[in-house]
Protein backbone atom coordinates (compact mmCIF):
# COMPACT_ATOMS: atom_id res chain seq x y z
CA UNK A 1 0.00 0.00 0.00
CA UNK A 2 3.30 2.24 0.77
CA UNK A 3 4.33 1.25 -2.83
CA UNK A 4 1.82 2.64 -4.51
CA UNK A 5 0.94 5.63 -2.21
CA UNK A 6 4.39 6.68 -3.39
CA UNK A 7 4.16 5.69 -7.10
CA UNK A 8 0.83 8.07 -7.23
CA UNK A 9 2.49 10.67 -4.89
CA UNK A 10 -0.63 10.46 -2.23
CA UNK A 11 -0.77 11.60 0.89
CA UNK A 12 -3.30 11.95 3.80
CA UNK A 13 -3.68 15.57 5.17
CA UNK A 14 -6.04 15.86 7.86
CA UNK A 15 -7.91 12.25 7.12
CA UNK A 16 -8.35 13.53 3.18
CA UNK A 17 -5.95 11.43 0.58
CA UNK A 18 -4.64 14.01 -1.19
CA UNK A 19 -2.24 13.53 -5.24
CA UNK A 20 0.72 15.62 -5.83
CA UNK A 21 1.43 15.92 -9.18
CA UNK A 22 5.20 15.41 -9.55
CA UNK A 23 7.00 18.28 -10.81
CA UNK A 24 8.23 15.92 -13.77
CA UNK A 25 5.36 14.51 -14.31
CA UNK A 26 3.37 17.82 -15.27
CA UNK A 27 6.66 19.02 -17.19
CA UNK A 28 5.41 16.29 -19.73
CA UNK A 29 2.23 16.56 -19.82
CA UNK A 30 2.91 20.36 -20.62
CA UNK A 31 5.56 19.17 -23.10
CA UNK A 32 2.95 16.52 -24.71
CA UNK A 33 0.01 19.51 -24.83
CA UNK A 34 2.75 21.24 -26.84
CA UNK A 35 3.24 18.46 -29.62
CA UNK A 36 0.09 17.96 -29.75
CA UNK A 37 -0.77 21.47 -30.58
CA UNK A 38 2.30 21.52 -33.13
CA UNK A 39 1.09 18.56 -34.60
CA UNK A 40 -2.38 20.03 -35.47
CA UNK A 41 -1.43 23.45 -36.51
CA UNK A 42 1.47 21.68 -39.09
CA UNK A 43 -1.28 19.95 -40.84
CA UNK A 44 -2.62 23.16 -42.05
CA UNK A 45 0.61 24.96 -42.10
CA UNK A 46 0.94 25.79 -45.90
CA UNK A 47 3.18 28.96 -47.81
CA UNK A 48 0.36 31.26 -49.25
CA UNK A 49 1.54 32.09 -52.92
CA UNK A 50 0.65 35.70 -54.35
CA UNK A 51 -2.20 35.06 -56.91
CA UNK A 52 -1.26 39.00 -58.83
CA UNK A 53 -1.74 38.40 -62.63
CA UNK A 54 0.36 41.26 -63.66
CA UNK A 55 -0.60 41.39 -67.64
CA UNK A 56 -4.26 41.40 -67.32
CA UNK A 57 -5.18 39.79 -70.96
CA UNK A 58 -8.81 38.45 -69.19
CA UNK A 59 -9.89 35.40 -68.50
CA UNK A 60 -10.11 33.43 -72.04
CA UNK A 61 -6.80 33.94 -71.77
CA UNK A 62 -5.68 32.93 -68.61
CA UNK A 63 -7.93 29.87 -68.30
CA UNK A 64 -5.46 27.31 -69.69
CA UNK A 65 -2.94 28.39 -67.10
CA UNK A 66 -6.13 28.12 -64.55
CA UNK A 67 -6.90 24.39 -65.82
CA UNK A 68 -3.49 23.77 -65.55
CA UNK A 69 -3.10 25.21 -62.06
CA UNK A 70 -5.80 23.51 -60.35
CA UNK A 71 -4.21 20.35 -61.43
CA UNK A 72 -6.88 20.17 -64.54
CA UNK A 73 -6.86 20.53 -68.00
CA UNK A 74 -9.82 22.22 -70.94
CA UNK A 75 -11.98 19.61 -71.89
CA UNK A 76 -14.01 20.26 -74.76
CA UNK A 77 -17.58 18.59 -76.09
CA UNK A 78 -19.95 18.93 -72.92
CA UNK A 79 -23.02 19.25 -72.45
CA UNK A 80 -24.47 21.48 -69.16
CA UNK A 81 -27.96 21.95 -67.87
CA UNK A 82 -28.42 23.87 -64.88
CA UNK A 83 -30.69 22.56 -62.28
CA UNK A 84 -32.32 24.82 -59.73
CA UNK A 85 -33.99 24.00 -56.36
CA UNK A 86 -35.70 21.13 -56.01
CA UNK A 87 -35.52 20.36 -60.26
CA UNK A 88 -32.06 19.02 -59.57
CA UNK A 89 -33.68 16.26 -57.63
CA UNK A 90 -36.21 15.00 -60.34
CA UNK A 91 -33.73 15.11 -62.70
CA UNK A 92 -31.34 12.87 -60.59
CA UNK A 93 -33.95 10.23 -60.05
CA UNK A 94 -34.81 9.74 -63.08
CA UNK A 95 -31.36 9.50 -64.68
CA UNK A 96 -30.71 6.99 -61.63
CA UNK A 97 -33.25 5.13 -63.20
CA UNK A 98 -31.73 4.60 -66.21
CA UNK A 99 -28.39 3.54 -64.67
CA UNK A 100 -27.08 0.06 -66.43
CA UNK A 101 -23.75 -0.62 -64.82
CA UNK A 102 -22.72 2.00 -62.06
CA UNK A 103 -23.78 4.91 -59.86
CA UNK A 104 -21.48 6.41 -57.71
CA UNK A 105 -22.80 9.18 -54.64
CA UNK A 106 -21.09 10.93 -52.64
CA UNK A 107 -22.33 14.00 -50.27
CA UNK A 108 -21.61 15.96 -47.37
CA UNK A 109 -25.21 16.15 -45.45
CA UNK A 110 -27.74 13.54 -45.63
CA UNK A 111 -30.93 13.71 -43.18
CA UNK A 112 -33.34 11.30 -43.23
CA UNK A 113 -36.77 12.59 -44.74
CA UNK A 114 -38.94 11.77 -47.47
CA UNK A 115 -35.86 12.70 -50.34
CA UNK A 116 -33.89 10.89 -48.65
CA UNK A 117 -36.33 7.68 -48.85
CA UNK A 118 -36.64 8.74 -52.51
CA UNK A 119 -33.51 8.99 -53.71
CA UNK A 120 -32.37 5.33 -51.11
CA UNK A 121 -35.48 3.46 -52.85
CA UNK A 122 -33.91 4.43 -56.39
CA UNK A 123 -30.54 3.00 -55.32
CA UNK A 124 -32.03 -0.07 -53.70
CA UNK A 125 -33.98 -0.91 -56.88
CA UNK A 126 -30.87 -0.32 -59.32
CA UNK A 127 -28.45 -2.06 -57.06
CA UNK A 128 -30.88 -5.30 -56.92
CA UNK A 129 -30.85 -5.14 -60.92
CA UNK A 130 -27.02 -5.63 -60.79
CA UNK A 131 -25.97 -1.96 -60.97
CA UNK A 132 -22.50 -1.52 -59.00
CA UNK A 133 -23.86 1.37 -56.60
CA UNK A 134 -21.31 3.03 -53.70
CA UNK A 135 -22.20 5.72 -51.76
CA UNK A 136 -19.89 7.84 -49.63
CA UNK A 137 -20.96 9.79 -46.96
CA UNK A 138 -19.25 12.25 -44.75
CA UNK A 139 -18.71 10.93 -41.26
CA UNK A 140 -20.38 14.01 -39.89
CA UNK A 141 -22.63 15.24 -42.20
CA UNK A 142 -24.23 11.41 -43.40
CA UNK A 143 -24.66 10.98 -39.33
CA UNK A 144 -28.52 11.55 -40.53
CA UNK A 145 -28.95 8.86 -42.29
CA UNK A 146 -31.81 6.57 -41.12
CA UNK A 147 -31.23 2.55 -40.11
CA UNK A 148 -34.00 1.74 -42.19
CA UNK A 149 -32.22 3.36 -44.84
CA UNK A 150 -28.40 1.99 -44.33
CA UNK A 151 -30.28 -1.53 -44.27
CA UNK A 152 -32.00 -1.43 -47.40
CA UNK A 153 -28.74 -0.11 -48.90
CA UNK A 154 -27.09 -2.83 -47.24
CA UNK A 155 -29.81 -5.59 -48.25
CA UNK A 156 -29.22 -4.54 -51.47
CA UNK A 157 -25.57 -5.18 -51.85
CA UNK A 158 -25.27 -1.12 -52.14
CA UNK A 159 -21.42 -0.49 -50.62
CA UNK A 160 -21.66 2.39 -48.16
CA UNK A 161 -18.60 4.03 -46.44
CA UNK A 162 -18.28 7.38 -44.16
CA UNK A 163 -15.31 9.68 -45.33
CA UNK A 164 -13.20 10.18 -42.41
CA UNK A 165 -15.75 8.81 -39.50
CA UNK A 166 -15.60 10.45 -35.85
CA UNK A 167 -13.30 8.10 -33.69
CA UNK A 168 -10.02 8.48 -32.27
CA UNK A 169 -8.05 6.99 -34.59
CA UNK A 170 -8.77 9.98 -36.83
CA UNK A 171 -8.12 12.77 -34.48
CA UNK A 172 -6.09 14.83 -36.63
CA UNK A 173 -8.39 15.05 -39.42
CA UNK A 174 -11.69 15.44 -37.47
CA UNK A 175 -11.33 18.97 -39.13
CA UNK A 176 -11.62 17.88 -42.46
CA UNK A 177 -14.67 17.10 -43.84
CA UNK A 178 -16.26 15.90 -47.92
CA UNK A 179 -17.87 18.76 -48.71
CA UNK A 180 -18.08 18.04 -52.04
CA UNK A 181 -21.52 16.55 -54.07
CA UNK A 182 -20.76 14.16 -56.95
CA UNK A 183 -23.41 11.39 -58.35
CA UNK A 184 -21.53 9.70 -61.62
CA UNK A 185 -24.38 7.58 -63.07
CA UNK A 186 -22.41 4.49 -65.65
CA UNK A 187 -19.37 6.99 -66.16
CA UNK A 188 -21.30 9.31 -68.41
CA UNK A 189 -23.41 11.67 -66.74
CA UNK A 190 -22.67 13.43 -63.56
CA UNK A 191 -23.83 16.12 -60.95
CA UNK A 192 -21.94 18.36 -59.41
CA UNK A 193 -23.20 21.20 -56.97
CA UNK A 194 -23.97 22.42 -54.03
CA UNK A 195 -28.02 20.21 -53.51
CA UNK A 196 -27.40 18.37 -50.08
CA UNK A 197 -30.05 14.82 -48.97
CA UNK A 198 -32.06 17.14 -46.97
CA UNK A 199 -36.22 17.64 -47.10
CA UNK A 200 -35.55 21.58 -47.31
CA UNK A 201 -33.28 21.20 -50.58
CA UNK A 202 -37.06 20.61 -52.34
CA UNK A 203 -39.68 22.72 -53.46
CA UNK A 204 -38.68 25.95 -55.35
CA UNK A 205 -37.16 28.25 -52.49
CA UNK A 206 -40.49 29.72 -51.73
CA UNK A 207 -39.98 30.39 -47.74
CA UNK A 208 -37.43 29.43 -45.32
CA UNK A 209 -38.36 26.01 -45.13
CA UNK A 210 -37.31 25.59 -48.63
CA UNK A 211 -33.77 26.60 -49.77
CA UNK A 212 -32.27 27.72 -52.49
CA UNK A 213 -29.24 26.34 -54.67
CA UNK A 214 -28.16 25.44 -58.16
CA UNK A 215 -26.51 22.22 -59.23
CA UNK A 216 -24.94 21.34 -62.40
CA UNK A 217 -26.22 17.86 -64.75
CA UNK A 218 -23.03 17.22 -66.93
CA UNK A 219 -22.22 15.10 -69.98
CA UNK A 220 -19.37 14.46 -71.98
CA UNK A 221 -15.69 13.62 -71.54
CA UNK A 222 -15.48 16.02 -68.31
CA UNK A 223 -17.60 13.22 -66.90
CA UNK A 224 -14.09 11.12 -66.63
CA UNK A 225 -12.80 14.03 -64.39
CA UNK A 226 -15.98 14.21 -61.67
CA UNK A 227 -15.16 10.09 -61.81
CA UNK A 228 -11.51 10.58 -60.79
CA UNK A 229 -12.73 13.35 -58.29
CA UNK A 230 -15.12 10.19 -56.80
CA UNK A 231 -12.12 7.86 -57.38
CA UNK A 232 -10.26 9.76 -55.03
CA UNK A 233 -11.91 9.56 -51.53
CA UNK A 234 -13.18 6.35 -52.66
CA UNK A 235 -9.98 4.86 -51.81
CA UNK A 236 -8.82 6.95 -49.20
CA UNK A 237 -11.48 5.59 -47.83
CA UNK A 238 -12.02 1.30 -48.66
CA UNK A 239 -8.56 1.27 -50.67
CA UNK A 240 -10.79 -0.09 -53.39
CA UNK A 241 -9.40 1.05 -57.06
CA UNK A 242 -12.58 1.54 -59.45
CA UNK A 243 -11.41 0.71 -63.50
CA UNK A 244 -12.75 -0.35 -66.97
CA UNK A 245 -15.40 1.05 -68.61
CA UNK A 246 -18.52 0.59 -66.58
CA UNK A 247 -16.69 3.39 -64.55
CA UNK A 248 -14.41 5.50 -67.30
CA UNK A 249 -15.96 4.99 -70.64
CA UNK A 250 -14.45 6.12 -73.61
CA UNK A 251 -16.59 9.68 -73.68
CA UNK A 252 -17.46 11.18 -77.19
CA UNK A 253 -18.23 15.15 -77.37
CA UNK A 254 -22.07 15.36 -77.04
CA UNK A 255 -22.50 19.65 -76.62
CA UNK A 256 -20.44 22.59 -77.10
CA UNK A 257 -19.23 23.51 -73.43
CA UNK A 258 -15.72 23.55 -72.88
CA UNK A 259 -15.23 22.62 -69.16
CA UNK A 260 -12.37 21.78 -66.44
CA UNK A 261 -12.74 20.64 -62.94
CA UNK A 262 -10.73 21.97 -59.42
CA UNK A 263 -11.26 19.52 -56.27
CA UNK A 264 -7.75 18.40 -55.83
CA UNK A 265 -6.02 19.82 -52.04
CA UNK A 266 -2.58 18.80 -52.54
CA UNK A 267 -0.69 18.54 -48.74
CA UNK A 268 1.67 21.76 -48.16
CA UNK A 269 0.05 23.88 -50.83
CA UNK A 270 -2.74 26.32 -52.02
CA UNK A 271 -5.98 23.77 -52.62
CA UNK A 272 -7.24 23.77 -56.59
CA UNK A 273 -10.48 25.58 -55.55
CA UNK A 274 -8.24 28.80 -53.83
CA UNK A 275 -6.20 29.23 -56.64
CA UNK A 276 -9.39 28.51 -59.20
CA UNK A 277 -11.40 31.51 -57.23
CA UNK A 278 -8.76 33.64 -56.58
CA UNK A 279 -6.97 33.80 -60.26
CA UNK A 280 -10.53 33.69 -61.77
CA UNK A 281 -11.10 37.18 -59.64
CA UNK A 282 -7.65 38.73 -61.11
CA UNK A 283 -8.52 37.86 -64.37
CA UNK A 284 -11.71 39.71 -64.43
CA UNK A 285 -12.04 42.80 -66.85
CA UNK A 286 -16.03 43.51 -67.05
CA UNK A 287 -17.88 42.19 -64.34
CA UNK A 288 -18.16 39.41 -61.61
CA UNK A 289 -20.89 38.37 -59.87
CA UNK A 290 -20.79 35.74 -56.84
CA UNK A 291 -23.58 33.81 -54.90
CA UNK A 292 -22.23 32.17 -52.16
CA UNK A 293 -23.75 31.64 -48.33
CA UNK A 294 -20.89 31.69 -46.39
CA UNK A 295 -18.40 34.45 -48.19
CA UNK A 296 -15.48 35.51 -45.59
CA UNK A 297 -12.97 36.80 -47.61
CA UNK A 298 -9.37 36.80 -46.12
CA UNK A 299 -7.38 39.77 -46.55
CA UNK A 300 -6.09 38.61 -49.64
CA UNK A 301 -9.26 38.03 -51.30
CA UNK A 302 -10.02 41.88 -49.88
CA UNK A 303 -7.63 42.99 -51.69
CA UNK A 304 -8.41 41.10 -55.10
CA UNK A 305 -11.63 42.12 -54.89
CA UNK A 306 -10.59 46.16 -54.47
CA UNK A 307 -8.01 45.85 -57.74
CA UNK A 308 -11.05 44.38 -59.58
CA UNK A 309 -13.00 47.48 -58.67
CA UNK A 310 -10.29 50.16 -59.33
CA UNK A 311 -9.74 47.97 -62.78
CA UNK A 312 -13.59 49.23 -63.59
CA UNK A 313 -14.60 45.70 -63.17
CA UNK A 314 -18.24 46.03 -61.54
CA UNK A 315 -18.27 43.11 -58.65
CA UNK A 316 -21.69 42.04 -57.39
CA UNK A 317 -21.39 39.71 -53.76
CA UNK A 318 -25.00 38.10 -52.83
CA UNK A 319 -25.29 35.83 -49.44
CA UNK A 320 -28.53 34.94 -47.39
CA UNK A 321 -29.34 37.24 -44.56
CA UNK A 322 -28.57 36.42 -41.44
CA UNK A 323 -32.39 35.25 -40.37
CA UNK A 324 -32.25 33.39 -43.25
CA UNK A 325 -29.32 31.18 -42.56
CA UNK A 326 -29.38 28.26 -41.18
CA UNK A 327 -25.96 29.33 -39.57
CA UNK A 328 -26.23 33.23 -38.27
CA UNK A 329 -23.30 33.46 -36.83
CA UNK A 330 -21.40 32.44 -39.85
CA UNK A 331 -23.20 35.42 -41.75
CA UNK A 332 -22.74 38.01 -38.68
CA UNK A 333 -18.70 37.14 -39.54
CA UNK A 334 -19.09 38.31 -42.75
CA UNK A 335 -20.86 41.37 -41.80
CA UNK A 336 -17.31 41.98 -39.98
CA UNK A 337 -15.57 42.66 -43.48
CA UNK A 338 -18.46 44.46 -44.88
CA UNK A 339 -17.89 47.77 -44.07
CA UNK A 340 -14.37 47.05 -45.80
CA UNK A 341 -15.86 45.75 -48.88
CA UNK A 342 -18.45 48.30 -49.54
CA UNK A 343 -16.56 51.14 -49.14
CA UNK A 344 -13.84 49.60 -51.52
CA UNK A 345 -16.71 49.47 -53.89
CA UNK A 346 -17.78 45.91 -53.86
CA UNK A 347 -21.48 45.83 -53.93
CA UNK A 348 -23.22 43.30 -51.50
CA UNK A 349 -27.09 42.14 -51.59
CA UNK A 350 -28.03 39.84 -49.01
CA UNK A 351 -30.77 37.16 -50.12
CA UNK A 352 -33.87 37.72 -47.30
CA UNK A 353 -36.32 34.75 -49.19
CA UNK A 354 -34.75 31.71 -47.51
CA UNK A 355 -31.43 30.29 -47.50
CA UNK A 356 -29.25 31.16 -50.48
CA UNK A 357 -27.03 28.07 -50.59
CA UNK A 358 -25.54 28.09 -54.35
CA UNK A 359 -22.07 28.73 -54.55
CA UNK A 360 -21.46 30.07 -58.06
CA UNK A 361 -19.69 32.65 -59.57
CA UNK A 362 -19.33 34.26 -62.95
CA UNK A 363 -16.83 36.04 -64.77
CA UNK A 364 -16.87 38.28 -67.89
CA UNK A 365 -20.00 37.02 -69.15
CA UNK A 366 -18.09 33.62 -69.80
CA UNK A 367 -16.79 31.81 -67.32
CA UNK A 368 -19.03 30.25 -64.74
CA UNK A 369 -17.64 28.31 -61.46
CA UNK A 370 -20.36 25.71 -59.70
CA UNK A 371 -20.08 23.63 -56.95
CA UNK A 372 -19.44 22.51 -53.69
CA UNK A 373 -17.46 25.66 -52.63
CA UNK A 374 -18.18 28.34 -49.99
CA UNK A 375 -15.91 31.54 -50.01
CA UNK A 376 -14.29 30.86 -46.79
CA UNK A 377 -11.47 29.60 -45.27
CA UNK A 378 -12.56 26.15 -44.46
CA UNK A 379 -13.16 25.30 -48.03
CA UNK A 380 -10.43 26.67 -49.45
CA UNK A 381 -7.87 24.99 -47.35
CA UNK A 382 -9.98 22.38 -45.26
CA UNK A 383 -12.70 20.35 -46.30
CA UNK A 384 -12.74 18.42 -49.70
CA UNK A 385 -14.67 20.21 -52.28
CA UNK A 386 -15.45 20.70 -55.89
CA UNK A 387 -15.98 23.02 -58.38
CA UNK A 388 -16.83 22.87 -62.01
CA UNK A 389 -16.03 25.53 -64.19
CA UNK A 390 -17.91 26.09 -67.50
CA UNK A 391 -16.76 28.33 -70.75
CA UNK A 392 -19.55 29.15 -72.01
CA UNK A 393 -21.58 32.34 -73.41
CA UNK A 394 -25.20 30.67 -72.87
CA UNK A 395 -24.30 29.21 -68.91
CA UNK A 396 -22.58 32.69 -67.98
CA UNK A 397 -25.52 34.08 -69.34
CA UNK A 398 -28.22 32.14 -67.66
CA UNK A 399 -26.40 31.92 -64.23
CA UNK A 400 -26.47 36.38 -64.71
CA UNK A 401 -30.13 35.98 -65.21
CA UNK A 402 -30.54 34.45 -62.09
CA UNK A 403 -28.58 36.75 -60.11
CA UNK A 404 -30.79 39.26 -61.77
CA UNK A 405 -33.58 37.43 -60.80
CA UNK A 406 -32.72 36.97 -57.04
CA UNK A 407 -31.87 40.40 -56.66
CA UNK A 408 -36.00 40.89 -56.22
CA UNK A 409 -35.28 39.10 -53.24
CA UNK A 410 -32.61 41.30 -51.50
CA UNK A 411 -31.80 44.15 -49.68
CA UNK A 412 -28.50 46.00 -51.24
CA UNK A 413 -26.26 46.92 -48.33
CA UNK A 414 -24.25 50.55 -48.56
CA UNK A 415 -21.60 51.77 -46.22
CA UNK A 416 -23.13 55.01 -44.74
CA UNK A 417 -26.06 52.98 -43.44
CA UNK A 418 -23.83 49.99 -42.81
CA UNK A 419 -21.20 51.74 -40.61
CA UNK A 420 -23.84 53.07 -38.27
CA UNK A 421 -25.12 49.62 -37.37
CA UNK A 422 -25.71 49.41 -33.32
CA UNK A 423 -22.70 48.69 -31.16
CA UNK A 424 -24.01 45.40 -30.25
CA UNK A 425 -24.23 44.22 -34.12
CA UNK A 426 -20.67 45.42 -34.37
CA UNK A 427 -19.54 43.88 -31.26
CA UNK A 428 -21.65 40.21 -32.36
CA UNK A 429 -19.42 40.50 -35.83
CA UNK A 430 -15.98 41.07 -34.18
CA UNK A 431 -17.22 37.72 -31.99
CA UNK A 432 -18.13 35.83 -34.63
CA UNK A 433 -15.14 36.38 -36.72
CA UNK A 434 -12.76 35.45 -34.70
CA UNK A 435 -13.89 32.14 -35.48
CA UNK A 436 -13.52 32.46 -39.20
CA UNK A 437 -11.32 29.95 -39.94
CA UNK A 438 -13.77 27.19 -38.52
CA UNK A 439 -16.89 28.53 -39.66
Amino acid sequence: MEKIKEILALSDRDGTTVVTIPLLALAFLLLAVIVMTMMIWSIKKRRHPDFTIHDHEGIPAVIPSIAGLTHSDLVEGNKIDLLQDGEFFKELIQSIGKAKKSINFETFLWKHGKQSKEIVDALCRKAKEGVEVRMLLDGSGGKGIGKDEKKCLRDAKVKIEKFNRMHPGNIGRLNQRDHRKIVVIDGKVGFVGGHCVVDTWMGQAQDKKHFRDISAKVEGPIVNRIQSAFSENWIEETGEIIAGTKFFPELEPVGTCSTHLAYTTPSGSSSAVEILHYLAIDSAKEQILIQNPYFLPDPEAIKMLERAVERGVVVKVMLPAADASDNAIVQHASHHHFGTLLKRGIRIFEYERTLLHQKVMTVDHIWSAVGSTNFDDRSFETNDEISLCIIDKGIAEELEKTFDKDLANTTERFFEEWSKRPLWHKMVDGSAYLLNEQL
